[in-house]
């Protein structure tokens, strides 16, 4: 080895532990800083970063420090003169004995010396962040190095088994997987469709778990489980189309009465309807109004030949006689005892009408002052369980929606059919206007158009001036609009028919008689 070699190896180290003179170009000068984030500037006046050392010299480290006289080993004194690089260090000093370093490389063969080789020190700042100050070799400047930038995350999906990203359906469902995790099954599912498939039924299964909302079931949830199981195995005997809003809503109804707890059974329930020109109420329980469903039920069974609760031989035909027969007889207030008579009594009224086929539809079932087909009866103690069902459910704080729309539809039909009739009892009785214009039977009379609106809505044409007549859309000279579940509360008496129309044109008079008629039908 020449001594070219070691006096450049030791100017290196005179450059790197000296205070000197800063450089001609600036810092920023020699960073690439498109790659590495820029160190905080010095003070003014401070020295170049450490990648200018190397292309520092013997001569110019000679002239930056006077005439420094060399050592035993050849290599010059640091000059240890004030300098702004001096801030830079805990305490000034002579620089420490370079350590042991790679040989030199041989001279190039033109004479001139060959720089020397950097110490293996992390002196690249876009490399490594510097450590912590300790033992070893510092910059020569005194500035610390910047810390090195956070490393990247990779933002392709992981790629997990078909397994594993089935079992973290169910976390993704309840957005509690990780954003990785999440990416590849999102991933996943646009191309497995029994995972997407079951991706939807958890998703929508986690809308329940909210708390904010209903936890109640569809009401048509039950018809529509029991379409899906007949369509699969239709049964033998099917329960007849005219008696199934009878069987939601009995179900219905049973399913609210499960959920209330003994104490409720006696929460007191105000029954309301209309008589003549004036609403009406009665205050009772809820068991009071299960046995007051139980005992007009039993006009259906004594129809139909079964036990009627009140022994049909002697109990009076009208439902508000009835009602009141069964409640002096009971001795004592009645409870939650009485849900299992009238749920087997609705169950055995159902079975009885599957089996007795078709011909049982047009039954006659007496009231008292009026008679209905057992086809109608059966739609009327829908809508009546339906009605005193949500008189319940308002008694204990509890969702109770409308039935379904279909079943809804034909409440609102049977309704429209008895309308001419009440009209014309009201007629007779003095509380409604004379008839305008009597035609004969069968041929299209005076007709007030009734549009019900939303759920379960139509449009019906009612016949003004006598019950035989048919309404018909030509003959119409009023129009009333009202909401499906506002026009069964109408009918059930449970609103004014001041209050009920949302809508009205045409002739006030006919409007007036046919929202009064709609609400004697109540009792009761």
């Amino acid at each position: 080895m020449t001594g070219g070699g070691r006096e450049s190896e030791g100017g290196e180290e005179e450059v790197r532990g000296a205070r000197r003179i800063p450089g001609p170009r600036g810092a920023a000068d020699d960073l690439d800083l498109a790659s590495v984030p820029l160190p905080p500037l010095p003070p003014p006046g401070g020295s170049a970063p450490d990648e200018a050392v190397p292309e520092q010299s013997q001569p110019a480290s000679a002239s930056a420090s006077g005439d420094a006289p060399e050592s035993d080993a050849g290599e010059p004194e640091p000059d240890l003169g004030p300098g702004p690089a001096a801030e830079a260090w805990p305490e000034p000093g002579p620089c420490p004995e370079p350590e042991p370093g790679p040989e030199p490389e041989p001279e190039p063969a033109d004479g001139h010396p060959h720089p020397a080789a950097p110490e293996p020190e992390p002196a690249a700042p876009a490399a490594e962040a510097w450590p912590e100050p300790g033992p070893g070799p510092e910059p020569a400047d005194g500035t610390p190095e910047p810390p090195a930038p956070d490393p990247l995350v990779s933002s392709a999906p992981v790629v997990l088994p078909h397994q594993v990203l089935k079992a973290l359906l169910g976390a993704w469902a309840l957005s509690a997987c990780s954003a990785e995790e999440t990416a590849a099954v999102e991933e996943h599912l646009t191309g497995c469709a029994p995972c997407a498939d079951e991706a939807l039924r958890l998703r929508d299964a986690v809308g329940l778990l909210h708390t904010d909302g209903s936890l109640d079931l569809d009401p048509t949830l039950r018809t529509r489980v029991l379409d899906g199981c007949f369509g699969r195995r239709p049964a033998r005997i099917p329960v007849p189309e005219w008696a199934a809003p009878y069987d939601a809503e009995t179900a219905r109804l049973d399913a609210l009465l499960r959920d209330i707890g003994d104490s409720e059974w006696h929460a007191p329930v105000r029954l309301q309807w209309f008589e003549e020109e004036r609403r009406v109420s009665r205050r009772t329980t809820v068991a009071g109004v299960i046995g007051h469903l139980m005992a007009v039920d039993g006009l259906l069974s004594a129809a139909l030949g079964l036990d009627d609760p009140l022994d049909g031989g002697k109990a009076p035909l009208d439902p508000t006689e009835r009602t009141e027969t069964y409640w002096s007889a009971t001795r004592r207030p009645p409870t939650r005892a009485v849900r299992e008579p009238w749920r087997a009594q609705s169950h055995e009224l159902i079975r009885t009408a599957s089996f007795a086929g078709r011909n049982v539809a047009e039954t006659s079932v007496s009231y008292g002052a009026f008679a209905l087909p057992l086809q109608d009866a059966a739609l009327d103690r829908a809508f009546e369980c339906w009605v005193h069902g949500g008189d319940i459910a308002d008694a204990v704080d509890y969702p109770y929606p409308a039935p379904s729309a279909a079943h809804l539809h034909r409440m609102i039909d049977l309704a429209a059919r008895m309308l001419p009739a009440a009209l014309a009892g009201r007629r007779s009785a003095g509380l409604a206007g004379p008839a305008k214009d009597l035609v004969a039977a069968g041929a299209p009379g005076r007709s007030l158009h009734l549009e019900i609106e939303g759920h379960g809505g139509g449009d019906w044409y009612i016949a003004l001036d006598s019950p035989a007549a048919v309404g018909a859309p030509e003959r119409a000279v009023a129009q009333v609009a009202l909401d499906g579940v506002e026009f069964c509360r109408l009918v059930a008496g449970h609103i004014s028919p001041v209050e009920a129309a949302a809508g009205q044109e045409g002739d006030r008079e006919a409007i007036r008689d046919v929202l009064f008629a709609a609400a004697s039908l109540s009792r009761l």
